[in-house]
Parts: structure tokens; C-alpha cells; sequence
């Protein structure tokens, strides 16, 4: 009794495995049209990462070179004449001035770099989540052709509107090229942020309940067993 219990377990996984592996290596045509979109998503994420990179690095370099002008200025002090003296001040206020002003851009800088890369993080996980749920529900056989049609439409809208919050960080990041407030390049980051966190919810209720959909149309135990391992139904 005990050899017949492991020969069904070993079966039992056995069939999980080859169902894995089928889902993972078995893709359909219905799948081709929505995933341009997530290796879209992916590519803007990493140029808005990139840009910002650069940005932040010439910010912080001309920060440095302005450091360094100050320190020539002040080293020069001692070499002065008293009727000097005026146009050495003159010349500190201009310096620091643009130091200070450039200090606080730096800083701008470097803030709005995290709010930014953390709502590009959210973006990154929803093209994983869509990849990761799509690549096993085109396979599943509890969903009907016109069912994974329907679903696709829904995930390509999902990564259009991703693909447009990303689109507005892009935006935020050449703003500080131009002249742009503050008050308008926060908004359009928290747009984006909001975005995200939206588009983040609906996927994971999408998903989920396209799960318990699958579960509920098992024809067996031992169906309904492989469906919930197979999606992580507790």
C-alpha cells in the first residue's frame, strides 16, 4: 500500500512538471500580439533609468568642478591686494550663489531619481507579473480560445497604459533640460505613480481572479490538486 502511495505521488508530480514545462515552452499565436508591448516597457524603463544616471552624474560633476573653483578663489586670497580685495568678494557672492543654486538642483535631482525609480520598479513588476500569468493561462485547458482572445485584449490595454505612465517619467526626465517647474514636474511624477500603483491593483485582481476561474472549472480532485499548485492557491 505504502510502494502504490510513493508510485502516485512520483505520478503526481511527474504530471505537474511536464505541465510546467509545457506551459513554459508551448506558446500560441494569441500570445504574439501583446508581448511587443511588455519588451517595449522594458527597454523604456531601463533608457528613463539610464537618463536619469546621467543626469544625476552631471549634476553632481558640475557640483564638484564649482567646489573646486571656490577652493582656487579662496587659495588665491592670500596673493591680494587690498584694493583687490572688492572685486575677490564680488566674484565669492557670484560663485556661491551659482554653488548654492546648483547645490539645490543636485539635491531636486537625487529626490525626484528615487520617486522615479521606485515607480519604474512598480512598472518593471507589472511586465514580470503579465509574463509570469500569461505564460501559464494560454496554456491552461480550463480556458476556452475565445476566453484567452478576451484575456489578451485585457493585458494588452494593461501594458498600453503602463507603457503611458512610463512615457511620462520620460517626459520628467528631459524636463530638466527645459524650463519647467517644480510644482508641474512633481504632478506629472505622482500622475505616474498613481498610474502605476493602479495598473499594479488591477493586474493582481485580473490574475487572481482568472485563477480561481480555472480552479473552479476543474473536472476532478486531482484536477483541482495540480491547479492549485500549478497557480499557488493555498
Amino acid at each position: 500500500m505504502a510502494n502504490l502511495k510513493s508510485k502516485t505521488d512520483m505520478f503526481k508530480k511527474a504530471f505537474i512538471l511536464t505541465l510546467l514545462l509545457l506551459t513554459a515552452t508551448t506558446p500560441i499565436k494569441q500570445a504574439q500580439a501583446a508581448i511587443p508591448w511588455a519588451e517595449i516597457i522594458k527597454q523604456a524603463v531601463k533608457r528613463v533609468v539610464r537618463a536619469m544616471d546621467l543626469l544625476v552624474q552631471r549634476r553632481q560633476n558640475r557640483q564638484i568642478r564649482l567646489q573646486n573653483a571656490q577652493k582656487t578663489l579662496e587659495n588665491a586670497m592670500a596673493k591680494l591686494k587690498l584694493d583687490e580685495i572688492e572685486d575677490w568678494v564680488k566674484k565669492q557672492r557670484e560663485l556661491y550663489k551659482e554653488y548654492y543654486e546648483e547645490l539645490k538642483k543636485v539635491k531636486a535631482v537625487v529626490s525626484y531619481y528615487f520617486r522615479i525609480k521606485a515607480t519604474l520598479d512598480k512598472q518593471a513588476q507589472i511586465v514580470g507579473q503579465y509574463q509570469t500569468a500569461w505564460a501559464i493561462f494560454r496554456n491552461d485547458r480550463h480556458f476556452t480560445a475565445a476566453e484567452l482572445a478576451q484575456m489578451e485584449k485585457v493585458y494588452k490595454g494593461i501594458l498600453e497604459e503602463t507603457a503611458r505612465s512610463v512615457e511620462l517619467l520620460e517626459l520628467v526626465v528631459k524636463s530638466f533640460a527645459t524650463q519647467i517647474s517644480d510644482v508641474k514636474r512633481l504632478e506629472i511624477i505622482d500622475r505616474a505613480a498613481k498610474a502605476a500603483d493602479q495598473i499594479y491593483d488591477e493586474l493582481n485582481t485580473f490574475n487572481q481572479e482568472n485563477k480561481l476561474l480555472s480552479l473552479s472549472r476543474a473536472r476532478s480532485e486531482f484536477d483541482a490538486k495540480v491547479t492549485k499548485e500549478l497557480y499557488g492557491i493555498q
